[in-house]
C-alpha cells in the first residue's frame, strides 16, 4: 500500500503541476493546482460523509449478524458447505466462526447486496483476527478473502440492473448472464492468485501457531454459538445437496432476477430474526448489542478511508486518468474495450462512486445507450468486480492490519482477469 499510494499521489502531483506551468487562464475554470487541492478537500470530506453513512448500515446487519451467531446459524452453514470452505482455508478451524460469516458475506455479495456483505465481512475480517498469529499481519486466509471479496461473486446485480431500467433499457437484466460469466472469471482468478503469490510471501500459519489458535475444544467452551453444535459435519449427501441448491440459483437469478430482487433485504430480516427467535434467542436484546459494534467501526476505518479516497481524488483532478484512457484507448478498442468504456474498467478498482458516474454517463448518453455494446460491457463491469482500494481500506482498517502481503496483488489480478473476462463475455453474447 506504502508504494501504491506514493505512485498515486506523486503521478497526480507531478501531472497537475505539469499542467499548470502551461496553463491559460480560462473563465469559470480552476487552475489545475486550484483543481488539485480543491479535489483532495472534497475527497477527505466525503470520505467521512461514506464511513457516517456506513454506521446505520453496520449498526443493522451487525445487529442481525449476532442473532444469527447467538442462534448458531453461522456453525449450520459452516457445516452445510465445509467440503468446499476447508479445502479454500485450511488454516481456520472448520466450527469456528469465521467460517459462518465468511459464508454470510459471499453470499451477501452474490445477490447484490453490497451494504449487507460489508458489515458481515468485518465480523469475518474480525474473527480471522483472532486466529493472526502475527497481529498487524495479513494472513493467508485473509488474503484469499480479500480477494474473493474484491473479485465479487455475483449473480444478482440489483443496483446496476435498477440503473439501467431507469435509463430506459428494453432489457435491463439483459446483464445477467454477462455478469455471472465475468465474476466466474475474476473470483477463479482471485483465487488462483491468492494462492499462488502467497508462496511468495511467507508467513506462519495459524496450524503452526498453537498460542494463539484454540482447539476445537476450547472454541466451544468460550463461544456460545459453536457450544450449540457437536462440530462435526453434515453428512456427504446433505452438503452435496447444499451446494446443488446454490447452483440452481444461477438459472433462478437470470430468469427471475428483477422480480426477486425487492425481497431479498425483507426476507433476510425476517429470517434472521425468525431463526433466532426459533432458537430461544433474545433477538432485541442480541440485536442491539451486536448494532453497537457499527459505531465503532465506523470510526476505525475513516484513517483509511481519508487516505485512499484523497488519493484516488487527486488522480481524477489531475487530469492524469484521462491521459491514461486517450493512451490506452487506441490499443484496448481493437480488443473489445471501447475508448469510452476504458475509463470505467480503470476506475472500478480505485472509485465505487466514480466508476458509478461512469456507467450512468455512458448509459444515459443517447449516443450510446444501455442496450448497445459499450452500455452492456460498462454494466457488466460495475456490477461483476468490486472496489478494490475501498475493500481493503475498510476491512483491514477494521482490524488494524497495516501489512497486507499479497492481498492485493491477488486483488488486482482478479480486477484484471474481471475485465478480460467481461469483456469476451460480451463479446461473445452481444458482439462488439
Amino acid at each position: 500500500m506504502n508504494i501504491i499510494l506514493l505512485i498515486i499521489v506523486g503521478a497526480a502531483s507531478l501531472f497537475a503541476a505539469g499542467r499548470q506551468v502551461w496553463w491559460v487562464p480560462e473563465p469559470g475554470r480552476d487552475a489545475p493546482m486550484e483543481a488539485l487541492s480543491r479535489a483532495m478537500i472534497e475527497s477527505a470530506g466525503g470520505a467521512v460523509e461514506l464511513a457516517i453513512g456506513l454506521v446505520g448500515v453496520m449498526t443493522l446487519f451487525l445487529g442481525l449478524m449476532k442473532v444469527a451467531e447467538a442462534g448458531g446459524m453461522l456453525q449450520i452453514l459452516a457445516r452445510l458447505i465445509r467440503p468446499l470452505m476447508v479445502r479454500l482455508f485450511p488454516d481456520v478451524p472448520p466450527d469456528h466462526p469465521a467460517m459462518g460469516a465468511m459464508i454470510l458475506n459471499l453470499s451477501a455479495n452474490a445477490l447484490g447486496l453490497g451494504n449487507a456483505a460489508t458489515p458481515f465481512g468485518i465480523r469475518a475480517m474480525q474473527e480471522l483476527e483472532n486466529l493472526n498469529p502475527q497481529p498487524g499481519t495479513a494472513t493467508n486466509a485473509m488474503a484469499l478473502f480479500l480477494a474473493i471479496n474484491t473479485s465479487s461473486v455475483t449473480l444478482l446485480p440489483t443496483g446496476v440492473i435498477a440503473l439501467r431500467a431507469a435509463a430506459g433499457s428494453a432489457d435491463p437484466a439483459a446483464i445477467l448472464p454477462t455478469t455471472l460469466l465475468a465474476t466466474i472469471g475474476s473470483t477463479t482468478a482471485a483465487i488462483l492468485a491468492a494462492k499462488l503469490y502467497s508462496r511468495w510471501a511467507p508467513i506462519p500459519s495459524a496450524a503452526e501457531t498453537n498460542s494463539r489458535v484454540p482447539s476445537a475444544e476450547k472454541i466451544r467452551e468460550s463461544d456460545p454459538v459453536s457450544a450449540q453444535d457437536d462440530g462435526q459435519p453434515y453428512p456427504l449427501w446433505v452438503s452435496i445437496g447444499a451446494l446443488a441448491a446454490l447452483a440452481a440459483l444461477v438459472p433462478l437469478t437470470v430468469l427471475f432476477g428483477r422480480s426477486l430482487s425487492p425481497w431479498i433485504l425483507p426476507a433476510l430480516m425476517v429470517i434472521f430474526l425468525g431463526f433466532g427467535w426459533l432458537r430461544q434467542v433474545p433477538v432485541y436484546e442480541v440485536m442491539v448489542e451486536g448494532g453497537k459494534e457499527g459505531f465503532q467501526v465506523a470510526l476505525r476505518i475513516i484513517p483509511y478511508l481519508v487516505v485512499i479516497l484523497v488519493a484516488v481524488g487527486m488522480l481524477q483532478a489531475s487530469g492524469a486518468m484521462d491521459l491514461m484512457v486517450g493512451i490506452l484507448g487506441r490499443f484496448t478498442a481493437k480488443v473489445g474495450l471501447p475508448a469510452e468504456a476504458l475509463p470505467m474498467a480503470l476506475m472500478r478498482p480505485l472509485s465505487g462512486s466514480g466508476a458509478y458516474g461512469v456507467m450512468a454517463a455512458i448509459i444515459h448518453d443517447p449516443s450510446i445507450g444501455p442496450d448497445s455494446y459499450t452500455g452492456l460491457l460498462v454494466s457488466t463491469l460495475q456490477g461483476s468486480t468490486e472496489t478494490t482500494f475501498y475493500v481493503l481500506a475498510v476491512y483491514f482498517g477494521a482490524v488494524q492490519v497495516r501489512r497486507i502481503r499479497h492481498a492485493m496483488a491477488a486483488a488486482l489480478t482478479a480486477d484484471l482477469a474481471g475485465i478480460v473476462s467481461a469483456v469476451l463475455a460480451c463479446r461473445y453474447l452481444y458482439g462488439g
